[in-house]
């Protein structure tokens, strides 16, 4: 006898349960995304050649030297205008740089120059190996610009935004 092949039914592809589950999965991905913020600093470099320029200017260069005793501030260029000790701290690596005094003292200087009619926007930065990169970045921001009111308002005012990077001179010597 002759037997007849059913013809096979083509199925259907139920796909509820997985739309259900991207439904889900999207929204919960997209609030789990981490969205990154990446600011970059301009910084100038010392010379590699080391000339020496003997001028009226070089004199006049601020410098914040990071230790990791604390910071120092010279102006003009071997001139100590403040020693800022670190912050009391319970434990020695739980002290940390004041850097709150260090935007007082360079307001200060500022105001000192622009009473004088002198557009300074250069600071010298020096570091010992030992500092952490932390209170680089964070002396950084602090030398860059400080809150101030102004008008019962809180505003930036611009410090010192030319940043060169170099070496801190040995503890006693010449900066």
């Amino acid at each position: 006898m002759f037997s007849k092949r059913r013809e096979m039914e083509e199925a259907d592809i139920d796909i509820t349960a997985f739309m259900n589950l991207m439904i889900v999965l999207v929204p919960v991905l997209l609030m789990s995304m981490v969205f990154n913020h990446i600011s970059i600093l301009e910084l100038n470099l010392p010379d590699l050649t080391g000339a020496q320029t003997a001028s009226a200017e070089e004199n006049r260069q601020l410098e914040v030297v990071i230790r990791e005793s604390g910071i120092e501030v010279y102006y003009p260029s071997g001139n100590l205008v403040k020693t800022i000790a670190k912050k009391e701290a319970t434990d020695e690596k739980d002290a940390r740089h004041d850097f709150n005094q260090l935007s007082e003292v360079l307001q200060e200087i500022k105001r000192r120059l622009n009473a004088k009619n002198i557009a300074k926007k250069d600071v010298l930065l020096m570091s010992e190996p030992g500092v952490s990169y932390q209170s680089l970045v964070s002396t950084m921001d602090t030398v860059r610009s400080a809150k101030t009111v102004v008008v019962a308002e809180a505003v930036e005012v611009e410090l010192f935004p030319d940043i060169s990077l170099g070496d801190a001179p040995k503890k006693g010597g010449k900066s």
